[in-house]
């Protein structure tokens, strides 16, 4: 699996997600704590995605921490016209997603924590499946290693050793 890690530089507009709020409840002799785990998704709109867990006390805490975490774990996507190049799947955990590309004025065909991730990544058109578990945590996850997993025409070319123009235009 090759992840497009990316390094971006702070004038790149990052807008957060909150995707799933999970409360914890630890019982102990002096009676409940609760805290709180956040999942949420940054992304530019324009290919760049990132996902991060937040644990803490209070509901604004856990969130924030999520957002830090998930600018720390950026990925790249090939984006093409408002949708993917190629159908993908991929697994995480039991969380199983298909991704399939669409004609433009399609719309965003995915549901709950899948949805989140491609409205953040700036996918337009696409057709999802989820698959097997819908545990949040682990469909934002095989999202974005589905995501992280495409390969545009030119990548391919390049690994190949062969120049697109000659394809397109010869």
């Amino acid at each position: 699996m090759a992840m497009n890690k990316v390094k971006i530089n702070s004038d790149v507009e990052l807008k957060d997600r909150l995707v799933a709020i999970n409360r914890v409840t630890k019982v102990t002799k002096g009676g409940r704590t609760f805290t709180f785990a956040a999942i949420v998704v940054v992304g530019d709109g324009n290919g760049i995605i990132g996902w991060g867990l937040g644990k803490a006390g209070e509901v604004t805490a856990a969130i924030s921490k999520g957002t830090e975490a998930a600018k720390k774990n950026l990925v790249k996507v090939p984006v093409l016209k408002g949708t993917i190049p190629h159908e993908i799947e991929a697994r995480f955990g039991g969380a199983h997603v298909l991704l399939r590309p669409a004609a433009a004025g399609t719309g965003l065909v995915a549901g709950g924590a899948m949805r989140a991730v491609l409205e953040s990544v700036g996918v337009k058109d696409v057709l999802a499946k989820s698959k097997g578990s819908s545990n949040p945590h682990n469909l934002v996850k095989a999202t974005i290693k589905a995501l992280s997993e495409i390969r545009d025409a030119y990548t391919v070319a390049q690994t190949r050793g062969i120049s697109l123009d000659r394809v397109f235009n010869g």
